[in-house]
């Protein structure tokens, strides 16, 4: 995807890009592109690529009108290079973005990131979902958690939904069809109070396909989840 065709594709869709926000993607770009040469933080790294599977594909939640430009609470975990939620933050600018990431290497990427794009109230924490999950500063206190291609839903529920408010909204952007994933992680979603709203396949432009689902939190989450760091992956709910 040229950078062009980005830029038009979102035009088509009621997104049309500023110079600054233009320059943002640019900048993001060079800047992921040069650290990823000192630290592993994508294999993709051809510029159609990224602008693709990277910047386009993040932005799949606001494209699809689950996420709008408001200055709601969005956590976003183990968001690696800061997708799905910087780009997001790039488009709809009101967004208040706290990504968490059990690698401070890729948390000292992402505050290099944020000043050089002129990002405001943007924060990244280094540690485990797991853990600050217990934490007063993180439990219950966000509108929106985003997870893209973090963990199946079994295992990601347990790791996200501590950090909702009641009526929030867990947005999982995956690689496939979630279908057989969603139907395992059923007695997950009960015990953790939650409910499968939604779940939505459709494709990138070159056909790759991709999927997001959406889980409403409808009580406050029993403070015995998650479990210690390692035991979701290990023996999921």
């Amino acid at each position: 995807m040229t950078t062009e065709m980005f830029y038009q594709l979102l035009e088509e869709q009621g997104f049309s890009l500023t110079d600054q926000q233009k320059q943002q993607f640019e900048t993001y770009f060079e800047l992921l592109v040069n650290w990823n040469e000192k630290m592993n933080l994508t294999a993709i790294t051809d510029k159609e690529e990224v602008y693709l599977k990277h910047f386009y594909d993040s932005l799949a939640p606001v494209l699809q009108g689950f996420i709008k430009n408001e200055p709601v609470q969005l956590l976003d975990i183990g968001a690696g290079a800061g997708f799905p939620s910087l780009p997001m933050k790039i488009l709809c600018p009101e967004l208040r973005v706290t990504i968490i990431d059990s690698l401070n290497k890729r948390i000292t990427f992402l505050n290099a990131l944020a000043e050089e794009l002129g990002l405001t109230n943007v924060s990244f924490f280094h540690g485990r979902a797991e853990d600050l999950a217990h934490d007063a500063l993180f439990r219950a206190q966000f509108d929106l958690v985003t997870a893209r291609a973090v963990a199946r839903m079994q295992v990601l529920s347990e790791l996200t939904i501590p950090f909702l408010k009641v009526k929030g909204q867990l947005i999982a952007l995956k690689a496939s069809s979630a279908d057989q994933e969603n139907t395992d992680a059923k007695q997950a979603l009960n015990l953790l109070f939650s409910q499968l709203t939604s779940s939505t396949d459709y494709q990138l432009p070159n056909g790759d396909p991709r999927n997001i689902t959406i889980v409403t939190k409808k009580k406050e989450t029993s403070k015995k989840y998650p479990r210690k760091a390692g035991i979701p992956n290990k023996k999921p709910l």
